[in-house]
């Protein structure tokens, strides 16, 4: 998988990006030229303006006169982890109520896909607008948020997979010998299972990003003095216009890394099953 992944330019150029940013994360508190939240006395202009790109700051200063890379850095932490941890549970989420409603069918199967129409029926960023605006913001519960807004449309395609797999001979062959349910499930569906899995969880963490970076930027998401990419646009929109960097840059991040995932999920897809191109 990896040689046919590594086949392709654009998978290479989303693996690169992901490493990237998987680096910065992680390696943020020694990458990083100073402290995320430090203040500098020479951080901003005479006129209390942010202070461009020069060789003291390499990518400028924010309002409050700290250093634009450092918080890029210490950012890239919040937004990949938040990214693959809600991403995570909304698979988890989605899967299990999937394949519960497809396998089992009957009432458990009509009831548990009646709720999820009825979550689908919901804007999920208004829905997710909502949650976060009940509950206090917190990385947590931004975390959770995003989880339960995004496990949707995998389960939908879980369940319509399973229903497939149920009707199969082999399925029917296990049932004859009179195989129980947690040997059909967890020995011959759910590993039928896994490469879409694997597809929706890799391109859901660009969603996912995403709509982070959007919960922070209305206030809502990830609060100060943690750094993300969207509170830091958030903070600094204000200055838009006579420190354009400040925007720019957290942007231009969050679409390359939003673009990096697209790019290495769509490539899986069609690596591990040809036949799904296109439909998701």
């Amino acid at each position: 998988m990896l040689r046919s992944l590594l086949r392709r330019p654009l998978a290479l150029f989303g693996l690169f990006i992901i490493l990237v940013v998987v680096i910065a994360a992680v390696f943020a508190p020694w990458l990083a030229p100073y402290p995320p939240d430090e203040q500098f006395f020479d951080g901003l202009t005479i006129e209390g303006s942010p202070l461009p790109p020069n060789p003291t700051f390499l990518l400028g200063t924010d309002l409050l006169g700290r250093d634009l890379l450092s918080r890029l850095l210490y950012g890239a932490q919040t937004s990949l982890a938040v990214g693959v941890i809600a991403n995570s549970i909304a698979v988890g989420i989605g899967t299990l109520i999937g394949v519960t409603a497809g396998f089992f069918g009957g009432f458990i199967g009509a009831a548990l896909m009646r709720f999820t129409d009825l979550t689908a029926s919901f804007p999920a960023l208004l829905l997710a607008i909502v949650l976060a605006a009940i509950f206090e913001p917190s990385l947590w519960i931004v975390i959770v948020v995003i989880a339960m807004v995004n496990w949707v449309q995998l389960c939908r395609t879980i369940y319509t997979q399973t229903r497939s797999l149920a009707e199969r001979e082999f399925v029917e062959a296990e049932v004859a010998i009179g195989a129980g349910w947690p040997r059909i499930l967890f020995r011959h569906l759910i590993p039928h299972l896994v490469p879409l899995m694997i597809v929706w969880g890799t391109l859901g963490i660009s969603i996912t990003v995403l709509l982070e970076a959007t919960l922070s930027f209305l206030g809502i998401g990830v609060q100060p003095p943690i750094p993300s990419w969207g509170n830091i646009i958030n903070e600094n929109q204000t200055y838009f216009l006579t420190a354009p960097w400040l925007v720019f840059i957290p942007g231009a991040a969050i679409l390359l890394l939003s673009l990096a995932f697209n790019l290495v999920g769509e490539a899986l897809r069609d690596v591990l099953d040809p036949t799904q191109k296109g439909h998701y």
